[in-house]
């Protein structure tokens, strides 16, 4: 009985907290953090756009498809005014999704909350057609493949391209995605950090630690790990484990 007590007890130790994980970063300085159906964003007033997009993708999630609603508009709930849609006319660059439309197709309020200005970033049209596009569908590949992965991405401001419109908008040097998932009992990390500018060839050769991340951004990802876990699965380099 005393073994089967054990065995019980271990089981819902490791379950729970992962069926309950709580993926969020942790709050960058005072800046507003804003839930919507499938993503959590945190917004960055200086820079006018987010910090971080932080949300869970299931397999059913990224097997979804719904027509984009393509309503790209300010965001009335960033309590300083967000980037509007004029701050990217003529720029010459995209409106860049962080948490992607095709993401965000539960319902088709949550397709158009996708499209909030608070979710973009400028972005150069090769760039986010291309390999970020790929990396965007690399991780629905990885959702549909291990049922349920967390995703944390955003700008790192870093050898920015300048600012663009009347609200000031930053353009990054850098984006990130950071990837978690839950192996059994085991935790499974990669990062990708890519160039804005120069950013060819395939997502394999923009791997790196979330560790690497942390320090360029001074973003605390997935902090609700243990501390222990956290700094084993942060600086792991595992690359086999994600089908490289």
């Amino acid at each position: 009985m005393k073994t089967l007590f054990f065995l019980l007890f271990t089981f819902y130790f490791h379950l729970v907290p992962f069926a309950q994980f709580n993926y969020l970063p942790s709050q960058v300085n005072s800046h507003q953090e804003i839930d919507y159906t499938q993503f959590t964003l945190s917004y960055n007033e200086e820079h006018e756009q987010p910090d971080w997009v932080a949300y869970e993708l299931n397999k059913a999630e990224a097997e979804m498809t719904r027509d984009r609603c393509d309503c790209f508009r300010s965001d009335p709930n960033v309590s300083t005014g967000s980037a509007s849609d004029n701050d990217y006319a003529s720029t010459g660059f995209d409106r860049g999704h962080l948490s992607p439309a095709a993401d965000n197709n539960m319902s088709d309020e949550a397709n158009k909350e996708s499209f909030f200005m608070s979710n973009m970033s400028p972005q150069l049209p090769g760039f986010n057609r291309g390999i970020w596009a790929d990396l965007e569908e690399w991780v629905r590949i990885k959702a549909i493949e291990h049922e349920t992965i967390y995703v944390v991405t955003g700008p790192a401001f870093i050898n920015n391209l300048g600012k663009m419109g009347n609200n000031e908008v930053t353009i990054p040097g850098y984006f990130y995605k950071c990837i978690l998932r839950f192996d059994g009992n085991s935790v499974k990390t990669i990062a990708f950090l890519l160039p804005h500018v120069g950013a060819t060839g395939e997502i394999k050769d923009y791997i790196v630690t979330v560790n690497t991340v942390e320090t360029l951004t001074e973003i605390d990802f997935f902090p609700a790990l243990d501390t222990s876990i956290e700094n084993k699965a942060e600086s792991q380099f595992e690359t086999g484990t994600w089908g490289f």
